[in-house]
Parts: structure tokens; C-alpha cells; sequence
């Protein structure tokens, strides 16, 4: 089978077409031929060597959409001939930039008929990032005040849309004036230019003077400090990057807020939030917007695209 991989740590240029083995699915897991895979930012970390001295040669891509070609013997959720999406792929399991993938019985869900395959394969790392974060971590409720740093993003686009569907007010953050319309339309209440010099200040107008309870953010190191000018009394910061800054004696006890790290490593079983992902997008809830989308050969510029932004939601890979 084809597949792309990197035998070496670099720039997008080391990624190559190789033909492998087509693998065997253990007891617990599952052979789906791929029929699209996401790129997301943390492979460009992987490949360029970020996290360290990892296996090689490896296969990039943490997500996608595709059939069931074999199951383990243990498998009973899923049967060959299966729509299924998967999430949280790690580098010790192998990608989903190949023709087949293996992977473990709890990373899939069944994936709805209405639901394309491109929809399907951008959607399940980062659907389940933003899910996590704002209901299983925030509890966002309806009336809410949401501000989600960086709507246009994978994780962004998705949040805006279920902090939407749960009743919130979503304050959001984009670059272009085209993005940031095309945000309302997914559901956030008011966008804001994210290089804006009263950022602060619009945000707490926006919010009537009161704070926002939850905020998303993917650059904490960068937006501590406004974190904490704009959040409520008791409200909640969760940071997609894992770990939080020294807060060097602003404005944290005061306030009672709560500064949660979300390391998505840590939540191994991704089979729930997937089906709450698949029936929000059967419901026409949650829509994943791709941006665009590459084949095989293309797979060196589609890691080269995701750093430029510009655009919305997601980059997707195709067989």
C-alpha cells in the first residue's frame, strides 16, 4: 500500500510516498482503509522533530475517516464495510497518511451516512479537543459567556460552533475581515480583530462590563494577561497547550479563577466523544469547514499550508 512518511526530522520537504506492508489489526483494533485524514498542527511538530527522538520511519496524520476492511478478534462495535472516523492516533500507533491504518477500537466511532468523508476526517481531533474543553472541563451552560482566542482555527471553528449549540454567547477572534464573517456564520455572537490594540476593552464591552465564564486559548503565553482582564469572578481559563505560564502575581486569586490544562493525551478512549461528535454533525450542528484538501503526493504543501492561516477550519488529505 501507499503511504507517506518521513525517515527523517525537517522541513515539509522530507516527507515521501513509500509502498509498505499493509498491516494486521491486533485484538482490540481495527484496519480502516483511509479515505481522508486531517493534518494537524501537532504533526508538523512531530515531523519537524519537536517532541524529540520518536520511532522512525513514521506515518503522520492523529485522525480520519475511512471503511473497515478487518477487525480484531475482540472487536464487536465494528464490522468490515463500516463508516467510521477516528481520533487521537499517537506516533506509537502509526498514521493515518496511508491507503490502510490501523487503529485501536476505542479511537473510532461509526461516522453518519450524510456526512462526507472530508467532513468526517477533519473533524475528529479537533471536535474532540473543543468538545472536552468546553463541556466535559467548563460545563458551559446556555446564557454563558464564551470567548474563544483564534475562531478561524481547527479547534476554534469547532468550539465557536458547540459553544453556540449549548446556548452561549460566543465572543471569538480572527484576522481578516472575510474570516471573521464567515465566524457569525457559524455562530459566534461578535468577532473581534485578534491584532486589535483594545482587544481588552472591546471584549468587556461586548460582555456588558462583566467578564466572559469560559475562554478557550491556544497561546496562553500570549494572552495571559487578557485572559485575566476579561474573565469573570469564578470563571474558567482552559489552555490547549497543555500547561499553564507563571501567572507572576496578576490578577489570579483575586478573581477565584480557575486555570485548567487540557492534554488530550490524557484521555485515551475517544469512542464517547466521538459519537456525541457524529450525532451533532447528523443533527447539522456542527458543520467542519474544509478549507481545503491535498492528495498524497500534495501531503509536503498541505504541511506547509497549515502554518500559513488565512483560512478557515481545516486541511484534509486524500488518498
Amino acid at each position: 500500500m501507499r503511504a507517506v512518511r518521513y525517515h527523517d526530522y525537517g522541513s515539509a520537504d522530507v516527507l515521501q510516498i513509500d509502498e509498505v506492508d499493509r498491516p494486521t489489526p491486533d485484538r482490540d483494533e481495527v484496519l480502516v482503509e483511509m479515505r481522508a485524514a486531517s493534518v494537524n498542527r501537532v504533526d508538523v511538530m512531530f515531523r519537524s522533530g519537536q517532541y524529540g527522538d520518536l520511532p522512525l520511519p513514521s506515518i503522520p496524520g492523529g485522525d480520519g475517516a475511512g471503511l473497515v476492511a478487518a477487525v480484531g478478534e475482540d472487536v464487536a462495535a465494528f464490522e468490515p464495510g463500516d463508516r467510521v472516523f477516528a481520533s487521537g492516533m499517537d506516533r506509537a500507533e502509526g498514521g493515518t497518511f496511508a491507503e490502510y491504518a490501523i487503529i485501536p477500537a476505542e479511537k473510532l466511532a461509526l461516522l453518519p451516512d450524510g456526512v462526507s468523508w472530508a467532513d468526517g476526517g477533519a473533524i475528529g481531533n479537533v471536535g474532540a479537543t473543543a468538545w472536552t474543553a468546553l463541556e466535559d472541563l467548563a460545563g458551559v451552560q446556555a446564557g454563558d459567556r464564551v470567548l474563544i482566542h483564534g475562531g478561524s482555527g481547527g479547534v476554534g471553528h469547532a468550539a465557536v460552533q458547540i459553544a453556540a449549540h449549548s446556548g452561549a454567547e460566543v465572543i471569538t477572534t480572527a484576522g481578516s475581515e472575510a474570516v471573521r464573517a464567515r465566524l457569525t456564520d457559524l455562530g459566534a455572537s461578535v468577532v473581534f480583530d485578534y491584532e486589535s490594540d483594545s482587544l481588552a476593552e472591546d471584549i468587556l464591552a461586548a460582555a456588558d462590563g462583566a467578564g466572559v465564564d469560559t475562554i478557550l486559548d491556544h497561546q496562553l503565553e500570549e494572552y495571559l494577561d487578557l485572559d485575566l482582564e476579561v474573565v469573570t469572578e469564578g470563571g474558567t481559563i482552559i489552555s490547549t497547550m497543555g500547561h499553564i505560564p507563571e501567572t507572576n502575581g496578576r490578577p489570579f486569586y483575586n478573581k477565584e479563577v480557575t486555570i485548567q490544562p487540557l492534554k488530550m493525551d490524557n484521555h485515551p478512549s475517544r469512542r464517547p466523544v466521538l459519537k456525541r461528535l457524529a450525532r451533532l454533525m447528523e443533527q447539522d450542528v456542527l458543520a467542519p469547514v474544509v478549507a481545503d484538501t491535498y492528495a498524497f503526493d500534495d501531503a509536503a504543501r498541505a504541511h506547509q499550508e497549515i502554518l500559513t492561516g488565512g483560512y478557515v477550519g481545516k486541511l484534509v488529505v486524500t488518498p
